[in-house]
């Protein structure tokens, strides 16, 4: 018990240290949750989190292992030496060479909305659940609920660490649709673009872009799905996270 504990309780050196804090501040900044809140769901005194972030004490593993779990990425890189997990627990090089491990924080079923490509004032609702598929080795989501269900996807979830975003791709038949959210806030949200094939008159199809957000099911006590009208009670709700997405910029539609 002592050796475990004089091995949590190890001081990471300065050069770690750094960029480890250089790696949280860039996740406080992508997810846009508070250092507060981090400190809460990591079981540190915020004390401790602003002393460490801000060079006045360094990194410690116990430390670190904690804002690793509760941020859902890795922090170390030339810090700790980890186990490599089994190699059918890796997503290829494609997907961002992710670990199962390193992404259970995103597996959940949320409840998708986008607006309605043929009502204007309508949100289309549908539900998604992202889980790891061992035959695969990667995370993929399954789009359900659906009112158009000839339309429902099943595709692959990439995660990249370079560009700290979360890619939903579908490619059937040379098609492709791909969906580009955020890492989730603190309430597990995802926001960003969706861009795909609008369906016309007849069998004219237009390329679309939309914003588009992923709710946890949890996170709506009585969710409504389909073709959303002004009239239905979660319309205010699911409008405002639409709203989200262009208002604090965690997506950018550019007009000529």
């Amino acid at each position: 018990m002592q050796m475990q504990d004089k091995l949590t309780d190890k001081q990471l050196s300065d050069e770690q240290s750094r960029e480890i804090a250089e790696t949280i501040r860039e996740e406080l900044a992508r997810r846009r949750i508070s250092r507060q809140a981090l400190a809460e769901q990591a079981k540190l005194s915020l004390s401790t989190l602003e002393k460490v972030l801000g060079g006045r004490r360094p990194f410690t593993l116990a430390t670190t292992v904690r804002l690793e779990q509760a941020l859902g990425v890795s922090l170390r890189k030339s810090a700790v030496v980890m186990t490599p997990p089994a190699a059918n627990d890796v997503a290829p090089d494609s997907l961002g060479s992710y670990s199962h491990r390193a992404v259970t924080w995103l597996e959940d079923v949320y409840i998708t909305l986008r607006p309605s490509f043929g009502d204007k004032d309508a949100i289309f609702a549908y539900r998604t659940e992202i889980v790891w598929e061992p035959k695969v080795s990667s995370l993929v989501f399954r789009e359900g609920d659906r009112t158009d269900a000839a339309y429902e996807h099943t595709g692959e979830v990439a995660v990249p660490h370079q560009s700290g975003f979360i890619y939903l791709v579908i490619i059937k038949h040379g098609q492709h649709r791909v969906i580009t959210v955020s890492r989730p806030t603190v309430a597990g949200e995802m926001y960003g673009i969706i861009s795909t094939l609008r369906a016309g008159s007849g069998s004219q199809l237009t390329p679309v872009a939309a914003p588009i957000a992923y709710v946890p099911l949890r996170n709506v006590p009585q969710p409504s799905l389909g073709r959303v009208g002004p009239g239905d009670a979660n319309h205010a709700l699911y409008g405002r996270h639409l709203r989200r997405t262009v208002e604090e910029s965690f997506a950018v539609f550019l007009s000529v």
